[in-house]
């Protein structure tokens, strides 16, 4: 009966260090190469949504990805495309999408195309299209002070996101205020203080999610009011791991 005992225990402790490795295994991030990527940018010039899509799209080359870019939401209509795009990064500040347009990015997603953006290229489309924002999972409404120095909070450290980097300060960006869906996963945070307006002192509001649309995943920063945000070193690994996150298997 020892021997027995000793026995199953030496199983049991290989199954769990099976069960462990393999988890670790499933929550790499997916590798760019050869994954079809369409980066549809536009909308408000303030957010500079040219500058920011040469970044991303010098970024994804790099990667190995295959990139279609887009400077027009027409695109989310053309069958073709969408039925062959593996990641949607989208970079469309307000401005208005139609009916087709909507229904088609939301199905796409729906069927498991993977959606990421930042600030107000994601998080501030489209403010009379609520459809839109049920998908992305919050929707900006205001920046109190403008451009300011504020710091972000890592909330979730077991994220491959999120995980080996550290909190840290950004400089001279907005600071955004959200009406968020409850059922997001918050891997970042922003702290909110008095000084601009009193009533939201204390206030803590996430700045950096995920959140599934269907079979579609969602990744959303709100960082990036100027390309020149993601020279921080944090704010660029956050948005380039959650743009790979939404093509990984979860």
């Amino acid at each position: 009966m020892k021997h027995k005992v000793i026995h199953l225990s030496a199983i049991a402790l290989l199954l769990f260090f099976t069960t462990s490795i393999f988890s670790q295994e499933s929550m790499k991030l997916a590798s760019l190469k050869n994954k079809r990527v369409l980066l549809v940018y536009g909308g408000w010039e303030g957010h500079q949504p040219e500058a920011f899509a040469k970044r991303v799209n010098e970024w994804l080359q790099k990667e190995g990805a295959i990139v279609t870019l887009s400077d027009s939401l027409g695109v989310y209509t053309q069958k073709e495309i969408m039925e062959n795009t593996d990641i949607i990064i989208q970079h469309w500040t307000m401005g208005q999408i139609s009916k087709e347009q909507s229904n088609a990015l939301q199905k796409a997603v729906k069927n498991g195309v993977g959606l990421a953006g930042c600030h107000g290229g994601l998080g501030d489309s489209f403010r009379n299209n609520t459809g839109y924002q049920y998908m992305i999972g919050g929707q900006f409404v205001a920046h109190p002070g403008g451009l300011i120095n504020y710091t972000v909070k890592i909330s979730n450290e077991k994220s491959p996101i999120s995980k080996g980097l550290k909190s840290f300060d950004i400089k001279h960006t907005e600071q955004y205020y959200m009406h968020i869906d409850p059922k997001v996963k918050v891997l970042a945070t922003t702290t909110f203080s008095n000084t601009y307006d009193y009533w939201i002192e204390g206030a803590v509001m996430p700045i950096c999610w995920t959140t599934k649309f269907g079979k579609g995943n969602i990744f959303y920063l709100s960082i990036g009011h100027d390309p020149q945000d993601f020279d921080n070193y944090e704010s660029w690994q956050l948005l380039t791991r959650g743009i790979k996150w939404v093509n990984t298997n979860h």
